[in-house]
Order: structure tokens, then C-alpha cells, then sequence
């Protein structure tokens, strides 16, 4: 059943046309008949689960309605009788006898100040009397008792010799004013407490009925929630009854399935066509990706501008399996390409100095392998052939790689004739194959560079330019060891070979930056092993490979 379940959904695709409310159903089987007749059975069924949801879904809506509504009724009755019996017990008539109230507190709080300034002034004329009356200022007395009989009295008497039967009249008339203007204090007083009783009673009242009030609005509230509540659900438990009978499906059939008269995939033609296509992308993309994380050099013009130093010399990768085969390809061949670059290095090293031509070269090298051992020997082979008396020197001391080119017996060597154990005669060694003679290098104890930068080295080179036309040392790559930094100080010519595609410029570019930190000019750079497929692959055919044609190989 699982295995039938999981067939029947792999075969069916459903999709959502573009900007449409509409569904297209695929069927994809080996049977037109069973496509078109499962297409049809799924848009059936999917109305038909419509339909149902919608039923079972209207039922359970309008028995949960019906439930709900009866506990609303019962929340709304319970709210409304709440305010009412509220509203019942409250002493609070309606908000505007709030709104009056609270005006008339403010009336009498006006009233209260008012009284408070008649109390102030009747206090201030009772105690200006009592003054006036003390210091014997009859005339402040009249002016401030307001009293005319009082102001007769004190007009008919001598106010500096005042008579016993005046001084009566005064002090019977002063009592009278006097007690006037206390009572006058004493009445206003008591105005302002009963004032003042009034308005905190009036206060009192004022808020008891504020909070009524906000209690009832808060109950008359609920009570409106609850009653709209109440009418919402018990409107769509009416709508939900009325519609439970008459439920249509969202979903209808636009158009049947019909029996395909053809196989709709695979689609051959197009699955070819993309394939051919991706394949292309694919390709550019790899071939892209390559160029892009190329960091090696392919060209001598490339080289040149990255560098800033000349390339006097490019060749070609010798097709011999061992070293010692080296010599004697160039030997046999000497029409190939390789021959004849070797020719056009000779000619561009002789040519780089008119005036001083350089008798004493020093090859090297970024790094092992680059080929400059090889290029050592052919240019010495080349030089011989010019006649001229050729010495070839071992320089790597280290790694000793002239026995994989030469069968050469054990004998004294570089380190001999620069320690005085030996002479130059005896330690030389000549090649037939090369035409030239040979000096070894040997196993020492004592540090290459210190033996390299020594005032024997020096003497020992100047030496040899009496005895030899040219002199090449094949020094150590510069990047491993000190040796041709130290050496290269007393070089006429300095070559610095760079293998082709193979060396990174960064290694490139600090190997030459070594050289120049100690004062050793670069003669030239030349670009070795150039495969010449791998020239035309990467586009380099018409500037290397119509050169390598002309030759024979």
C-alpha cells in the first residue's frame, strides 16, 4: 500500500497558473488512459473534501455558537442587574447634578475668600482702634472709628486739655466703637468657618459621587460590552443555521483530462539542446576560473611587465627522459628550437654589455627545478662551440647535481682549490661532451656562504679570467640558501631563470627582490621548459609556436 501510496504521488504534479485563482493537475504514467482518469479523480475528490470540510466544519461552528451564546445572555443579565442595583443604592442622581454640585463648591470657595479678606480688614480696623486709643491719637481714633458722634465729641473738646466730663464722653463712645467693630471680627469669623464646614461637606459629598459615578459607567460599560458581544454571536449563530443547508465547494472543474494522444517526456530535442548548452557554460566557467587563478608566466611580455627585468632568453622544454641525455639531444639536433634558443640566450648575454662583455655568468634560479642547471651546461656547450675556452663551475655545493649529468670519479673540487689542497689543474676536469672543462663541487663542513663572500673566492675568480674566456657558475636557487646573493656581487652577467607556468610570481618577484637588496644586478630573465601545446592551448601560439615550426625538431 505505502509502495502503490508513494507511486500515485511521484506521478502527480499540481501547479498554481500565473496570476490565477486556477490549478493545473498533471498526470504523468506509462497509460494515457490511467493519466487522464486519475487527473479527473483527484479534481473530484478534492470538491467532494471541500464539501465535507465545509459541512463538518458549519456543525461543530454552530454548536460551539450555540453554547456560546447562552453563556453570553447569562454574562449580559448579570452585568445589567449589577449597574442597576449600583445606580439603586447610590446617592448620585445623574451627571449633571455632579456638574452643579462642583459649581457650587466653586461658588463658595469664591465666597470663602471673599469673607477671608472682610475677616483681615475688620481685624486690622479692631486692632488700629486698640492703637490709636493706647498712644492717645485722637484724631486717628475719629478718622479710623468711622463714628460720627465719636468725631463730635473730639471736634468740641480741647484736644490738648480735655475736660473729665469730655474724657467720659470719649472713653463711653470708644467702648461702644470699639465693641462694634469686635463683634463685626467676631461675625465674620464665624462666616468663614461656616463657610469652611460647608465646603468640605460639599467636598465630601462631591467625591463620594464622582467615584459613583465611575463605578457605574464602568458597570454600565460592561454591561454594553457584554450586550454587543452577545448580539454579534447570536447574529452568526442565525447566519451559520441558515447556511448549513446550503454549503458549495470553493473549487470547481474548469476542463477534464483527456487521453494524450502523445508522450510528454522526455522531451529529447530540449534535453539535448540544454545539455549542450550547460555543458558550454560549464566549460567557459572552468577555463575561466583557471585563467582568473593563474599566478604563474606564460609569456615573456608577461613576465617583463610584472618583473621590470628583460627576458633575453625563452626555451623550449627538451624532450630527454634523463639528464644525461641533455647534451647529447642538443648535440645530435643542433637545428631544434631548443638549440637555437639556446643560441639567442648566448648572443643576448654577449650583447648586454658592448663596452665591458661579461666574462664571468652566473645562472640561478627561484626555486629547485626550474631548469637552470640544464641551461648552464647547453650555454657552456654553446660557448665552446664559438671556439673559446669554457669553464663550468659547480656552485651548488649542496646538492652536488653534475654526477646526474656527467660520470665523474672522485677528485678534489671547488672546495679543494679555494682551500690550497689542490690546484686549478689538477682539480678541472674535461668534458668531451660539452667541450669544456668542469669543476666539481664538494662535501665541507664549513658554511657555503662564508666560503662564497671570502677574499680567497674573490682572488680565486680573478684567477680565472686570465686563464678562461668565459666562466659560468651554476649557484643554488636563491630562495633556498644565501649562496647566490653572496656570489652573484662578483658576476659580470647574472641569468635568472623562471620556469614557465610553473614558478608563482610571488616567488618570482621575491627571489629578484633578494638579488637587488644586496646589489646584484639582474642580466636578464629567461622562460624555461615552454611546453609548446600547452603555449597554443592557452592562446600563446603566434608568439611562440610559429617560431618552434620553423625549426626542425
Amino acid at each position: 500500500m505505502d509502495t502503490v501510496i508513494d507511486n500515485v504521488l511521484d506521478a502527480i504534479s499540481i501547479s498554481n497558473i500565473r496570476q490565477s485563482l486556477v490549478f493545473r493537475v498533471t498526470v504523468v504514467t506509462q497509460q494515457p488512459e490511467k493519466s487522464a482518469l486519475i487527473a479527473n479523480s483527484l479534481a473530484e475528490l478534492y470538491i467532494q473534501d471541500q464539501l465535507e470540510i465545509k459541512f463538518a466544519a458549519t456543525e461543530k461552528a454552530t454548536v460551539w455558537l450555540t453554547d456560546r451564546v447562552s453563556q453570553l445572555q447569562v454574562q449580559l443579565e448579570a452585568a445589567e442587574a449589577a449597574a442597576k442595583e449600583f445606580n439603586a443604592q447610590t446617592e448620585l442622581v445623574s451627571p449633571e447634578a455632579l456638574i452643579f454640585l462642583n459649581r457650587r463648591i466653586k461658588e463658595l470657595r469664591d465666597r470663602l475668600r471673599e469673607t477671608r479678606e472682610d475677616e483681615a480688614a475688620a481685624l486690622v480696623r479692631l486692632n488700629a482702634l486698640i492703637d490709636a486709643k493706647e498712644a492717645g491719637d485722637f484724631e486717628r481714633l475719629a478718622e479710623i472709628s468711622n463714628d460720627p458722634a465719636l468725631a463730635n465729641i473730639l471736634d468740641e473738646a480741647n484736644a490738648s486739655s480735655i475736660s473729665p466730663a469730655d474724657s467720659a464722653l470719649v472713653e463711653n463712645r470708644y467702648q461702644q466703637v470699639l465693641a462694634r467693630a469686635r463683634l463685626e471680627a467676631e461675625r465674620v469669623s464665624n462666616q468663614v468657618a461656616t463657610l469652611q464646614a460647608t465646603i468640605s461637606d460639599q467636598e465630601e459629598r462631591a467625591a463620594r459621587q464622582s467615584a459613583d459615578l465611575v463605578t457605574l459607567q464602568q458597570l454600565q460599560r460592561e454591561a454594553e460590552a457584554s450586550r454587543l458581544i452577545y448580539e454579534f454571536f447570536l447574529g452568526r449563530l442565525k447566519e451559520t443555521s441558515v447556511q448549513q443547508g446550503i454549503q458549495q465547494a470553493d473549487s470547481r472543474m474548469l476542463s477534464q483530462a483527456v487521453v494524450p494522444l502523445s508522450p510528454t517526456s522526455p522531451k529529447k530535442p530540449m534535453i539535448l539542446t540544454l545539455s549542450l548548452i550547460l555543458g558550454s557554460f560549464l566549460g567557459s566557467a572552468i577555463v575561466l576560473g583557471r585563467e582568473f587563478a593563474q599566478n604563474t608566466f606564460r609569456d615573456s611580455t608577461e613576465l617583463e611587465g610584472k618583473t621590470g627585468h628583460t627576458v633575453i632568453g625563452q626555451i623550449p622544454a627538451i624532450p630527454a627522459r634523463r639528464r644525461k641525455n641533455v647534451l647529447k639531444y642538443l648535440t645530435d639536433r643542433p637545428t631544434s628550437a631548443a638549440a637555437e634558443a639556446i643560441r639567442n640566450l648566448r648572443t643576448s648575454i654577449l650583447l648586454s654589455d658592448i663596452d665591458n662583455p661579461p666574462q664571468i655568468i652566473m645562472s640561478t634560479s627561484s626555486i629547485p627545478g626550474e631548469g637552470k642547471t640544464t641551461q648552464s651546461l647547453a650555454l657552456a656547450q654553446n660557448l665552446t662551440g664559438l671556439g673559446k675556452k669554457v669553464l663550468l663551475i659547480e656552485g651548488d655545493i649542496r646538492k652536488r647535481v653534475f654526477a646526474e649529468y656527467f660520470d665523474i670519479q672522485e677528485k678534489k673540487g671547488l672546495i679543494a682549490v679555494l682551500s690550497g689542497e689542490a690546484k686549478l689543474e689538477e682539480a678541472v676536469s674535461h668534458e668531451p661532451t660539452l667541450n669544456a672543462d668542469i669543476l666539481i663541487g664538494e662535501k665541507t663542513e664549513t658554511n657555503a656562504a662564508d666560503i662564497f663572500s671570502s677574499e680567497r673566492f674573490t682572488r680565486f675568480l680573478e684567477d680565472l679570467r686570465s686563464k678562461y674566456d668565459y666562466v659560468i657558475i651554476d649557484t643554488p636557487p636563491v630562495l633556498a640558501v644565501p649562496d647566490a646573493r653572496v656570489i652573484g656581487r662578483s658576476m659580470d652577467a647574472v641569468i635568472y631563470t623562471v620556469k614557465w607556468d610553473s614558478t608563482s610570481q610571488r616567488q618570482v618577484r621575491e627571489g629578484l627582490k633578494s638579488l637587488e637588496n644586496v646589489q646584484v644586478r639582474v642580466t636578464g630573465l629567461v622562460l624555461s621548459q615552454i611546453n609548446a601545446k600547452g603555449m597554443k592551448k592557452y592562446g600563446y601560439g603566434e608568439t611562440y609556436g610559429a617560431y618552434g615550426d620553423y625549426h626542425n625538431n
